[in-house]
């Protein structure tokens, strides 16, 4: 799901790492990390970097994978989920070359930021009716939510100025299909992991949540 650089106009890179940025100043002054809540939210990242490096490429020149958002996020709120894979996307970013630096923001936004508040209001509403249920749903609309944004994203290229020759090529009647449909696969594999995950750390988390 990540983007490489060289694939988005600045026109759409700068206000999204703009965006982005600020983000992170808010949700550092707003929340913080509780000393025995750091060691889990630690190992979730690590898993969530590991997912994220296991990349599938799809035909338009992003990716699919795992991601491990959804489980921070209900685990420990969408602020701390969004914090630690702000770290992880930029470590990934930066040493591996696992999505773009200039493009950083963007992927931020979309797999962080979107991935993380989505998974948590979706299983606000939806656990008073099955809990189970909700966290497979908060998962796949996660993951889901996060590949509509970059297709969208994506696929304006070619309406923007000088978009259409220069950076991506292909509108979003190619885009949205090509990344919804295999992430809406991914999200459900990774809802079956994250009901099982969730039902194993949430007894040993709940004291530090």
């Amino acid at each position: 799901m990540h983007i490489p650089d060289g694939f988005l106009s600045p026109i759409t890179y700068v206000p999204a790492d703009v965006a982005a940025a600020a983000l992170v100043w808010y949700g550092m002054r707003r929340v913080g990390f509780e000393s025995e809540q750091i060691p889990y939210i630690a190992a979730l990242s690590a898993l969530g970097f590991v997912f994220m490096m296991v990349a599938i490429p799809l035909p338009g020149g992003s990716s699919a994978h795992l991601q491990g958002v959804a489980l921070m996020a209900l685990l420990f709120g969408p602020w701390r989920s969004f914090l630690a894979f702000t770290l992880v996307l930029t470590v990934e970013a930066l040493i591996f070359a696992e999505g773009g630096i200039l493009v950083l923001g963007v992927n931020i936004l979309a797999i962080a930021f979107i991935g993380s508040f989505t998974a948590y209001a979706v299983y606000a509403l939806l656990k008073k009716f099955a809990q189970t249920l909700a966290i497979f749903v908060a998962t796949v609309l996660s993951v889901v939510s996060s590949s509509l944004f970059i297709a969208t994203v994506l696929g304006i290229q070619t309406l923007l100025p000088h978009g259409d020759k220069g950076f991506f090529p292909f509108d979003l009647s190619v885009t949205v299909p090509a990344l919804a449909i295999p992430h809406l696969i991914i999200g459900c594999v990774e809802g079956a992991v994250t009901v099982a995950l969730y039902r194993y750390l949430y007894p040993r988390v709940a004291h530090v949540r």
